[in-house]
Parts: C-alpha cells; sequence; structure tokens
C-alpha cells in the first residue's frame, strides 16, 4: 500500500493535544513552546482540508474528524512506543504470553525455568495458571500448555508427554492397600474429568464404587490431599514421581490409565514468531529428556 509522506511530528502533536485537550499541558509534554504546537496542528488541519478542534473558554474540543483520528493515533503511538520499550542492550526482547495447566506449570515448568531464560535471556514468559480451561484469543495468550487429545478447534498443537494418570495416596495408607479390592473401602479423590475413576477400576475387570466427596480442578490439589491421608487420587505419572521418590505419596498398585498428554498449542490464525519458536523447541526437547 502507498504510503504518502505522514506528517509525523503534526500528527503527534494532535494526539498529545486531544488528550490533554489543552494546548499549555500538551506543550509541556511534548517540550515545545505553545506556539509551536499550534503551528503544527494548524499545518496537519490545512493538509487534511478539516478542522480537528475547536476552541472554548476552558480549552478544547475534538471535533468529529478529530473525535475518529485520535484513537487511532493513540493505539498506533503506543504500539510504537511498546515495540522501542523491548529494545535494550542492543537486543529485542519478546514477551510470550503463555497458559499453563497448574499442575504441569509447578511440577515441571517452574523446576526448569532456569535452563529456559539462562539460554534465551531476551525472551521474556508472561505465565498465566488455569485449570485447563482455556481462552488462547479472550485471554490474550500465544501459547498454552494444556491436557487433553490434542484435538481442539481452530488451534495447532504439539505433543509434549504422555499423561498417563496412576493412583496415588499416602505412605501409610499404601500400606493398608494390598489388593484393588481394598480401594473400596477408602475415599476415593474425583477430578473434574469425568469417568476416570471408572475407567481405572474397569482397566482392573472390576466396577468402580459410587463416587462421593469433593470434585478437584486440579491434579496438584488432589497430590496435596492424597498426601495428607484424605484418600486416593489419580494423578499424572511423569508429574508426581518426583513426590512419590522423596516419599511424599506412595503408589499402592502399578496400573496406569491412559487420560490423554500434554500438548503446546497456538491458533492457526496467529502465526508462530521467533521467540514462540524458540520456545516450542526448547519445550520439547526438555520434555524429550523425560519421555
Amino acid at each position: 500500500m502507498d504510503r504518502p509522506q505522514l506528517p509525523l511530528n503534526a500528527l503527534r502533536a494532535f494526539e498529545v493535544a486531544s488528550r490533554h485537550l489543552n494546548l499549555t499541558r500538551a506543550a509541556i509534554e511534548l517540550c515545545v513552546t505553545q506556539a509551536a504546537l499550534s503551528h503544527q496542528i494548524r499545518g496537519l488541519e490545512e493538509r487534511l482540508g478539516v478542522t480537528l478542534f475547536r476552541r472554548v473558554p476552558r480549552g478544547l474540543v475534538l471535533t468529529e474528524e478529530g473525535i475518529m483520528l485520535a484513537p487511532v493515533l493513540t493505539r498506533i503511538f503506543d504500539e510504537m512506543s511498546g515495540t522501542l520499550d523491548r529494545f535494550s542492550a542492543g537486543h529485542y526482547h519478546e514477551t510470550i504470553n503463555l497458559g499453563v495447566v497448574s499442575s504441569f506449570a509447578t511440577e515441571w515448568l517452574i523446576p526448569r525455568l532456569a535452563d529456559f531464560q539462562r539460554l534465551h535471556p531476551f525472551l521474556d514468559l508472561r505465565i498465566h495458571t488455569n485449570n485447563n480451561r482455556v481462552d488462547l484469543a479472550g485471554e490474550g495468550l500465544d501459547l498454552a500448555v494444556r491436557f487433553g487429545d490434542g484435538s481442539w478447534h481452530g488451534v495447532a498443537a504439539t505433543r509434549l508427554m504422555g499423561g498417563a494418570m496412576m493412583a496415588v495416596c499416602s505412605p501409610d495408607l499404601a500400606g493398608r492397600l494390598r489388593r484393588v479390592e481394598d480401594l473400596l473401602s477408602v475415599p476415593l479423590l474425583r477430578s473434574y474429568r469425568a469417568n476416570e475413576w471408572e475407567r481405572w477400576f474397569a482397566s482392573q475387570g472390576l466396577p468402580a464404587p459410587q463416587l462421593r466427596g469433593p470434585v478437584f480442578d486440579s491434579s496438584l490439589a488432589i497430590a496435596e490431599m492424597a498426601a495428607r491421608s484424605h484418600g486416593v487420587g489419580l494423578v499424572p505419572v511423569t508429574l508426581f514421581s518426583p513426590w512419590i521418590q522423596a516419599g511424599r505419596l506412595a503408589r499402592p498398585f502399578e496400573a496406569e490409565l491412559a487420560a490423554g498428554d500434554y500438548w503446546l498449542t497456538r491458533l492457526h490464525a496467529s502465526p508462530e514468531t521467533t521467540g514462540q519458536g524458540a520456545f516450542r523447541e526448547w519445550l520439547v526437547a526438555r520434555c524429550e529428556d523425560v519421555a
């Protein structure tokens, strides 16, 4: 698209004056005289062939043409300023807004963030945790790590790691669980993901008991309840094996439930930036280390 020679100084003068609606305060912000500011605005009006301000006793009032132009210029100058602010020490700092299911964030990503920051010091992550319910566009997210089957409408998904579930409980409680049937006499902690216990018992050839009690929207909450001897829960093997190694949890049975995988997702409509590609490559490589 052909662009006319833009009078940037005049456009900036008008934008500042449109925010203050006062020539004196606008001139102070721009560090120019009020006369110079007025000259710039008059020149812009003559170039456009419209009047942008009307003078009133207490300052300025935007005309209809001024009302149309002012917010466009404010947005553009704000975007320019935000982009320029990202340059530091000869480098461009890219910000990535990342949504992450909370259990993956606390048990896997956060312990490894120092490695990412060491390798990519000019990429800034803004991490937003969630309970696996995420709206990339609505929440202004560039990327999101989520749990499921990888099939989401309008979303590009890269598989990170498996999310097989295991039954866990406190070490004390595990000593009383010698057969799967023993689970029928202890509280079973429920996830918001329906039918997990039903499917786990079915894999053992048994019907699941009727489940009661609170429902948790986080594997982290379930693991914490189990560690405190409040029952037996199903949690991802990869994320919570360190709890078992540390003695916080025990695994009374070897059976696993294939419930889904962890995926890095982004909108098809949003092209991947250089920084987002670097994060994806790092994340995939680190997940392969524990696969």
